[in-house]
């Protein structure tokens, strides 16, 4: 009975929760961190945001199971490894698309929107948009950016145009990435998934020098934009950016020299520099905002 809880919980990937994080961006930006009412509100919005990407997890597994089963790490997932059968699988979607419904009339009606927007976008994606060259990228950044503006709508604020920018060239960054390690460590990589077929990895490195560049420079000005400086009451936001640039450095090291970033949280959360940028870069970027 134990053991099949945590096959459940493995079906969730949890660890992947992470990513929604993202839904924190504008609370941290919007000088609202230490509101306690905003602050429960993003909570809220951050297990919609987790229960709605965990029933797309399953729903790709269902999906993927044959192709996973050849591949050395998706192997050992609960439903190619054979631990769970497609249709227990499908009762815990259900059930996570229920849980779903539930929690959206909890929060407000935009936000809830949002995240419908991303089921759907998923869904499209799991049957259709994955297989098509560069969508299937744009469908993963843009999983990124509405959790962003989900984060802005749930406590309804305005957000910066430049840090949705930034939002936009991070995630294509991170799934060009991704991309990139799927073809440089398996030799099976196109059967694994077919649209790695109209990739090579001279394209893929050139898309991920405009993207990577793209984070910096969007950032970067956003850190020295009017709206910022008089938000925040300081010039020297933009020295900040110097995280962002070792972050970008440090994960393209990663990816091109360790093969790590398949799994992006894995990638960020096992990397012991990459773990002390974030730390310090969290910590100066709340001095400066909240130092008022």
């Amino acid at each position: 009975m134990f053991s099949k809880l945590i096959t459940y919980i493995k079906l969730l990937r949890i660890t992947s929760w992470a990513k929604n994080f993202f839904v924190f961006v504008p609370l941290i930006f919007a000088k609202q961190l230490f509101n306690r009412a905003e602050f429960f509100e993003v909570v809220l919005g951050f297990i919609l945001f987790s229960v709605a990407a965990s029933s797309i997890y399953v729903v790709n597994d269902i999906s993927d199971a044959k192709r996973d089963a050849i591949h050395p790490l998706k192997k050992n997932r609960p439903i190619a490894s054979g631990l769970l059968s497609v249709k227990e699988a499908k009762y815990a979607a259900a059930i996570l698309f229920l849980a779903t419904a539930l929690i959206s009339f909890s929060v407000n009606l935009s936000f809830a929107a949002i995240v419908w927007a991303y089921v759907l976008l998923n869904i499209l994606y799991s049957n259709y948009l994955k297989q098509i060259v560069i969508v299937d990228i744009f469908c993963i950044a843009l999983g990124f950016m509405l959790r962003v503006i989900g984060g802005a709508a749930i406590i309804s604020v305005n957000i910066s145009s430049w840090l949705i920018l930034t939002t936009l060239f991070l995630s294509l960054f991170l799934a060009v990435m991704k991309r990139r390690v799927e073809i440089a460590t398996s030799e099976k990589a196109v059967v694994q998934r077919n649209v790695l077929k109209d990739y090579s990895l001279s394209f893929i490195d050139q898309i991920s020098s405009i993207t990577g560049g793209g984070v910096i420079i969007s950032y970067a000005l956003y850190t020295v934009s009017e709206r910022t400086v008089l938000m925040f009451g300081s010039e020297y936001f933009v020295s900040t950016t110097i995280f962002v640039i070792f972050g970008i450095f440090r994960y393209m090291y990663l990816v091109f020299k360790k093969d790590k970033g398949e799994n992006v949280v894995d990638a960020l959360f096992t990397d012991l520099p990459m773990i002390i940028n974030a730390f310090f870069y969290i910590c100066t970027v709340i001095i400066f905002i909240y130092n008022r």
